[in-house]
């Protein structure tokens, strides 16, 4: 999901998480900037080859779309420039006294898997698009993504540290959906962005989330304390409230090359970067989950996601994906081959059936981490944990 109130992505801790440290020999800053009331080290700067194309392409975003009309330049976004009640193209208003978002969309065909329910992916790209929009209808909304214009005034950017989404049922294909969004406080420097996702028409809760985002100069890639006028624009958006009241807490712990599934030699492709220039956190998500068992997730879904980022992943990065079964996590109900016909069947060997392999036991949690190649290491880029149901 890539970016918030404002709206862009890098990581530090989603339940999505980014800090970055530095690499290439270049130099180490000691400060650090707090969040939450934990100091978190600034992030590393971009090899320079890469920061410089980086910033280059960041400088030619932040000119004006324009398109001509009767020989005049007008802007082909149309941004607004003061707060807006209501948006009929989005289906879109913001309601409780003007600070919450609230917008409405229609499941589609090419948003749902082969179960004709609403992906994961697109759950995600949801919590991400209607973020934007929020900031959108806001009025304070300086470049296009996500930056206020005081941020952009001091060259910030958004990026996401933390965030947790819980998954209470997946939408199915044309079903009408309500989905609300709000800012709120997160420590001195950070802002907290929660979701619910229900059903429009039963008001049933699909899904809630919550993440945590801090501000990073676009040029060093360095955190940022927020600046007081960045404060004074977006403070008076903020409602102390929780999409997710219990939020889980426990440290994802760091795997390594002995976790259960690896996966390798991943390389980001040009429709995986945002406007920022990095990879988005969606397609983080979708290199974790690869490295779970196909059997399994035929037969599970996700309720919980929590991420936690470490580092930015720029289109040159070679990444791996390392997922470890938290085995402790099978529950009495797991033994999945107990019944024909259900996930796997006895297999047959020389015209009989063999039980080995039938009876199998799945966990039902699992840990991951994503990791870029640095040298002849690798360093980290999120932390994950995931909690996964049978599928009725």
């Amino acid at each position: 999901m890539a970016h918030t109130l404002p709206s862009s992505i890098y990581c530090s801790r989603v339940l999505i998480r980014c800090s970055s440290s530095e690499r290439g020999g270049q130099h180490r800053s000691n400060a650090a900037v707090r969040v939450n009331g934990a100091a978190h080290r600034t992030p590393l700067l971009v090899e320079s080859a890469l920061e410089t194309s980086i910033n280059r392409s960041l400088a030619e975003l932040s000119a004006p779309l324009l398109t001509t009309v009767d020989g005049q330049e007008r802007s082909r976004q149309n941004i607004p420039t003061e707060k807006q009640a209501e948006d009929p193209f989005r289906q879109a208003q913001i309601v409780e006294g003007g600070v919450r978002y609230q917008q409405t969309v229609v499941v589609r065909s090419y948003e749902v898997g082969p179960d004709k329910t609403a992906t994961l992916e697109t759950l995600l790209n949801l919590l991400q698009e209607t973020a934007l929009n929020h900031v959108w209808m806001s009025g304070l909304l300086g470049d296009g993504f996500g930056a206020t214009h005081g941020m952009i005034k001091n060259n910030l950017i958004w990026v996401v540290s933390r965030m947790h989404v819980q998954v209470e049922h997946y939408p199915i294909w044309g079903e009408v959906l309500e989905i609300d969004t709000w800012v709120g406080s997160s420590g001195k420097n950070g802002m907290r962005r929660d979701w619910l996702i229900r059903g429009r028409g039963s008001g049933n809760v699909f899904v809630r989330a919550t993440s945590t985002w801090v501000m990073m100069n676009k040029n060093t890639r360095r955190l940022s304390k927020m600046p007081d006028e960045v404060r004074a624009e977006i403070s008076p958006w903020f409602i102390d409230r929780h999409a997710i009241q219990d939020e889980a807490t426990e440290k994802i712990i760091k795997l390594d090359s002995t976790a259960k599934h690896v996966d390798s030699n991943l390389k980001p492709k040009r429709s995986d970067l945002d406007m920022n220039q990095h990879v988005n956190n969606v397609k983080y998500v979708r290199w974790m989950l690869e490295t779970i068992p196909d059997q399994f997730l035929q037969h599970h879904q996700l309720r919980s996601i929590i991420l936690e980022y470490r580092k930015e992943c720029g289109s040159s990065d070679v990444v791996q994906s390392i997922c470890q079964p938290d085995e402790g996590s099978i529950s009495p109900g797991e033994n999945v081959n107990m019944v024909r016909g259900s996930l796997l069947l006895p297999e047959i060997i020389n015209g009989h059936h063999s039980l080995a392999g039938a009876l199998h036991q799945w966990p039902t949690k699992y840990t991951h981490l994503l990791q870029l190649r640095a040298g002849d290491g690798y360093e980290e880029i999120v932390r994950g944990r995931t909690t996964w149901k049978k599928k009725l």
